[in-house]
């Protein structure tokens, strides 16, 4: 059964919250293409209201410890994947306080190489401060990862190393390159809240060219995070082999994703760097005509204050942005009702590029859901709480 959003739905609406909260398994499956931080509160929040949150998550992490692992084992980014997953386990069963300190847990930057090395196997032995107070069965299961990856490292640099992300990878490679094994152990161990999967279980990075002329390869060089912002706006984005070669390479989505797709309740671009948490998922062959054959609301929630990777875009050029990489599957024929339906904003107190004009954002048959999101203390940024609520409250 599909739902429908009412022309004059109460936002936020006390009464489905309380119903949700009650029933928290029987909660709304809300599907979010996002990458691993900035929906990290939210996400958090949700777990309050349901179990059934959908997190499609984007791989192509490429900076910092992420790159370092990466190109040591040919590998998708975990770092993201493993976020979420923590942002949606349940905080009060008995071990997971412990569990969430050791996946945030990095190894030194200033020690040396045997150092590193001697904290990894004492963390390995189940003596280390992080790993002797964690319950059966899971330090058992993580004591094993961390031998197998031990066995495997070679001659892995491990300054700053993500010990979440060794775990993740350790248990990936030891599932003959799969992720959805690894995930599906820690999610019932650490009771996630939700279910969280990769666009592609394949080791992929994003390219752009951007509208100089220059093209880039690498997620690190578009956030404006590692080297600073890009210098000119984003013209277009695609996926590539490797960090060398810019050449376009396409890959489609899995069957199960599909199916995950087509079972959300409400489908969700949500705040984030609109290229390279939003756009990214979009990319993978398959992704917009799954969101066509859901019928359910598809929701587009603007990011507020500054997003570097917003260079010269208006909101009404998000919009058509967003629609572009949501209908090159199939350009002729999904149309843009198909896969937007409504946008979610704080005119009065967000910032945003260009400013709000509902009318030339409803002219395309999109309908502007105008509602309180920000607070004194989260401007000029989103609250999670009353983003999860009002998300909730249009179910």
């Amino acid at each position: 059964m599909k739902i429908k959003i009412e022309k004059q739905a109460t936002v936020p609406d006390p009464i489905k919250l309380e119903r949700y909260r009650r029933t928290p398994d029987l909660g709304p499956g809300i599907l979010f293409f996002s990458g691993g931080t900035a929906l990290r509160d939210v996400s958090e929040e949700l777990t309050q209201y349901t179990y059934n949150s959908i997190h499609i998550i984007t791989p192509f992490d490429s900076g910092g410890s992420s790159a370092t692992i990466r190109k040591q084992f040919s590998m998708l980014a975990v770092g993201d994947i493993r976020n979420r997953l923590m942002a949606l386990a349940d905080k009060s069963i008995l071990g997971n306080p412990e569990i969430f300190e050791l996946f945030a847990y990095r190894l030194p930057k200033d020690m040396n190489k045997e150092e590193l090395r001697a904290e990894l196997e004492l963390l390995a032995s189940g003596r280390h401060r992080l790993t002797c107070t964690i319950t059966a069965p899971m330090r058992k299961i993580i004591r094993n990862h961390f031998l197998e990856f031990i066995s495997i490292m070679g001659d892995f640099d491990l300054r700053g190393a993500s010990i979440g992300n060794i775990i993740l990878t350790a248990g990936y490679l030891t599932n003959r390159r799969h992720l959805d094994p690894v995930i599906y152990i820690f999610s019932k161990l650490v009771e996630v809240r939700g279910i969280v999967r990769p666009t592609i279980n394949k080791d992929m990075h994003l390219a752009a060219e951007l509208e100089d002329g220059n093209i880039i390869v690498g997620q690190h060089l578009l956030t404006g995070k590692e080297t600073g912002p890009i210098k000119s706006p984003i013209k277009k984005m695609w996926l590539a082999k490797t960090l060398s070669d810019p050449k376009p390479c396409m890959v489609e989505i899995r069957n199960k994703l599909k199916e995950l797709i087509k079972s959300a309740e409400i489908i969700c671009y949500p705040l984030g760097s609109f290229y390279s948490s939003v756009i990214a998922n979009l990319l993978p062959k398959g992704v917009g005509t799954a969101v066509s054959q859901n019928g359910c609301p598809k929701i587009y929630i603007p990011n507020t204050g500054n997003d570097p990777e917003l260079k010269g875009l208006s909101l009404k050029n998000q919009i058509t942005r967003l629609l572009y990489y949501l209908k090159k599957d199939n350009p002729e024929k999904i149309r843009a009702k198909d896969v937007l339906n409504f946008v979610l904003l704080d005119s009065e107190n967000g910032i945003y590029p260009g400013g709000v004009n509902k009318e030339e954002i409803e002219i395309d048959g999109i309908r502007v859901i105008d509602c309180r999101l920000i607070t004194k203390d989260s401007s000029p940024y989103i609250d999670s709480t009353l983003l999860a609520h009002a998300l909730l409250s249009l179910t």
